[in-house]
């Protein structure tokens, strides 16, 4: 196994450089737009969608720029974004990028940085952007590569109207250790009810993302600063027998093919007591057709060593550096982006509907709050508190709460988060599990040591 992210690294640039290569003969640059026209692509959530609707009419009509979307599924997004940038084909102006990819991206040099357009831009408002998701989508060189649609962190959701009914008392900041107990004690409280949800899911950005926070706040690190693999570590391995026990004992059926979109089904229906999960979640919950709709409470997410706990995640828009139009494309942004865009999906849609967790006003407007009253002060409160360079109680060598931004890390995090669902699943010890995982994880700490 060793040496072989370094094989695959080599034949991925590889494979790029052949693709620049073809894409000059066949003239790929044309694909580009020109003149008062931007290609943007972008992932198929419905916040993008409503984004697709209302642009004519309000974005395209007052500034005379045509926009042409290619939406896609996450994973295909991700693979066109990353080929496109990577060979700066420039056939997209502007793509959907998350704080894993910005910095990644920054670096590589394929992003234009977006610092000057916004001290150009007086009606943008860069101050108004909370810090920490400013920071997360900035390059090593501590200018800005991307600008935030949306953001959000991660906290505990509850069903209060149970917890009240069979004398269970939420703390205001609970402990995992607290969240157990809670757990056990809700674990058939009610007819097929059961204590906790928790991604137990294959992936990176499933079962990963919040076992990586409950590894950083029991102490542990994939990597120490010195890029020492330590998924064996005392702390780390705690860490993971803690989620794996109360997911196996109190958690759902199927815990091991259960992501987000499955917890929130279970918790929407009644199934389950607990949630631990992205604050976009709380959305869903108190919708007016949700059936759970002001039954839910909101705790921040639990902690053991750490003050806090909750990850980090925006879905933010970049410009390529090979962009025949980046002043247009920062026009689009500066729309996108800005509090204006807000306000307008908040009169189209409802207030629930805007596109939250990146600007400190939203959080003060009369609207928002009345939409957004059992969840927002907690949201905020989470993504502000979260720190992407200091996440657990150790020096890190590089930056992500639920993540480490390392272009290797989306591969090596997928192999190791299938170790950990069999370990879920039953198939395999939490300890065989790990020193399965610290042998991927020594791969990368060869390439990086001494760096």
């Amino acid at each position: 196994m060793r040496g072989q992210f370094r094989h695959r690294t080599r034949a991925a640039v590889g494979a790029a450089l052949a693709t620049v290569l073809l894409a000059s003969c066949a003239g790929f640059g044309a694909l580009g737009s020109g003149g008062d026209t931007i290609n943007v692509l972008m992932v198929n959530n419905p916040q993008m969608t409503e984004l697709r609707k209302l642009t004519q009419k309000h974005f395209t009509a007052r500034t005379g720029i045509k926009v042409n979307f290619t939406l896609l599924p996450e994973n295909e997004v991700r693979d066109k974004i990353s080929q496109d940038f990577a060979n700066q084909a420039g056939q997209y102006d502007v793509a959907t990028i998350s704080n894993y990819e910005a910095p990644i991206y920054a670096k590589n040099g394929w992003l234009r940085e977006l610092d000057s357009y916004a001290k150009r831009d007086r009606g943008f408002d860069q101050a108004d952007v909370l810090p920490s998701i400013r920071q997360s989508l900035s390059g090593s060189d501590g200018k800005l590569y991307a600008q935030p649609f949306y953001g959000e962190s991660s906290f505990l959701m509850y069903r209060k109207d149970v917890f009240a009914k069979h004398g269970l008392n939420m703390p205001k900041k609970p402990t995992w250790r607290q969240v157990a107990r809670l757990a056990a004690r809700a674990d058939g409280a009610e007819r097929g009810m059961r204590g906790i949800c928790l991604r137990g899911l294959p992936g990176w950005g499933e079962v990963i993302a919040p076992l990586t926070t409950v590894v950083n706040t029991y102490g542990g690190t994939w990597f120490d600063k010195d890029w020492n693999a330590r998924l064996d570590s005392p702390e780390f391995t705690r860490a993971v027998k803690f989620y794996v026990g109360l997911v196996r004992k109190h958690g759902q059926s199927g815990a091991a093919q259960s992501g987000y979109a499955e917890c929130l089904n279970n918790m929407t229906q009644g199934k389950t007591a607990m949630w631990y999960d992205a604050t976009a979640g709380a959305g869903s919950l108190e919708a007016s057709s949700s059936p759970v709709r002001g039954k839910v409470g909101y705790v921040p997410a639990p902690v053991e060593r750490t003050e806090s706990s909750g990850w980090l995640y925006t879905w933010a828009w970049g410009i390529q550096q090979a962009s025949p139009n980046p002043d247009r494309a920062w026009e689009f942004i500066s729309w996108a982006s800005g509090k204006g865009y807000e306000r307008l999906v908040g009169k189209v849609s409802g207030w629930a509907n805007a596109p939250a967790g990146k600007r400190a006003s939203t959080y003060r407007h009369p609207g928002y709050r009345r939409a957004a009253g059992a969840f927002h002060e907690v949201t905020r409160e989470a993504i502000t508190r979260a720190d992407p360079r200091d996440p657990g109680v150790q020096k890190r060598p590089t930056i992500g709460v639920q993540f480490v931004d390392i272009p290797e890390f989306a591969e090596v995090g997928t192999k190791v988060s299938h170790e950990i669902s069999a370990a879920i699943a039953g198939r395999k010890s939490v300890e065989s599990a790990l020193r399965a995982s610290q042998e991927l994880a020594e791969e990368i700490s060869e390439e990086y040591r001494g760096r």
